[in-house]
């Protein structure tokens, strides 16, 4: 079985930092492309970052420049450092393991809220 497990939100001011982890549970880490998402209340789910297997990462331009994906193949565990926080950045953040070759698969956490105020 494999579980994704998020930590790290919270509440924090505008302008504040917050570092979101995500630990994966079971062998598929070290092979897998993983990447943070959100969904904000009223709005569909979208991507914030994501890296790849081979370490390749690609940002949302709302973000770009502000967060850092990175991940740490020895913990299974990834990160999304997030900094100059907006209000719009206000979602709950889901964590994402998947393969595209074979074998395929796809998981999800269950989410952590962050909360930007003004």
């Amino acid at each position: 079985q494999v579980h994704l497990m998020e930590s790290g939100g919270g509440l924090v001011q505008a302008g504040g930092s917050l570092r979101l982890s995500c630990v994966v549970s079971g062998s598929i880490f070290n092979f897998a492309n993983v990447g943070w998402y959100r969904q904000a209340p009223g709005k569909q789910r979208e991507l914030v970052a994501s890296i790849i297997s081979r370490g390749s990462t690609n940002y949302a331009d709302s973000v770009r420049g502000r967060f850092t994906i990175s991940r740490d193949n020895a913990k299974n565990t990834m990160y999304l450092q997030m900094n100059s926080l907006k209000p719009e950045d206000t979602a709950a953040y889901y964590c994402r393991a998947y393969r595209d070759a074979f074998p395929r698969y796809d998981y999800w956490g269950q989410g952590t809220q962050v909360t930007v105020s003004s």
